[in-house]
């Protein structure tokens, strides 16, 4: 039921003003091809994408957020920072003008124009091992990462 939502809504905040909503967008064929796996490519021709697992987490997050509504998308963005020089930011966020749309295993993800030309390619992961969980990014355009690998650089 939360995927239905999540399909109907990003972008939308149920406003009745269309003038002033600039419509979500329909999925492509390629935004919702089949899922994708943990390989650092992104789902189908999806230019990110997630895992089963991550999406799973996403869904389970944003339903314990009672203030998130339908309407609030996954913000996948690339910051300066970090030991290499650039790091990854992961939240929720609404759609703005310029952002990508993106739909991967029933979850909205929206990207910036700026950070997609660094996360061309990238599968977004949810691992849990001893040493702590989280979302892991499966970036093919990396060259290198710091030692704790918060950060990289392309």
């Amino acid at each position: 039921m939360l995927a239905a939502a999540l399909l109907s809504g990003c972008g939308d905040s149920g406003k009745k003003d269309s003038a002033k909503q600039s419509p979500t967008p329909t999925p492509t064929p390629a935004e919702t091809r089949s899922p994708a796996v943990a390989t650092g490519k992104a789902e189908g021709d999806l230019a990110v994408g997630l895992t089963d697992k991550a999406a799973e987490k996403v869904r389970e997050i944003q339903a314990s957020e009672s203030d998130l509504g339908p309407e609030y998308c996954l913000r996948l963005r690339v910051v300066g920072g970090g030991c290499s020089g650039f790091s990854y930011d992961l939240y929720f966020d609404l759609k703005q003008d310029g952002d990508q749309h993106f739909v991967s295993h029933g979850v909205n993800i929206v990207v910036d124009e700026l950070s997609l030309q660094y996360l061309v390619g990238t599968n977004v992961d949810y691992v849990e091992g001893l040493q702590g969980a989280g979302f892991k990014f499966g970036n093919p355009n990396v060259k290198s990462t710091c030692g704790c690998g918060s950060s990289f650089s392309v």
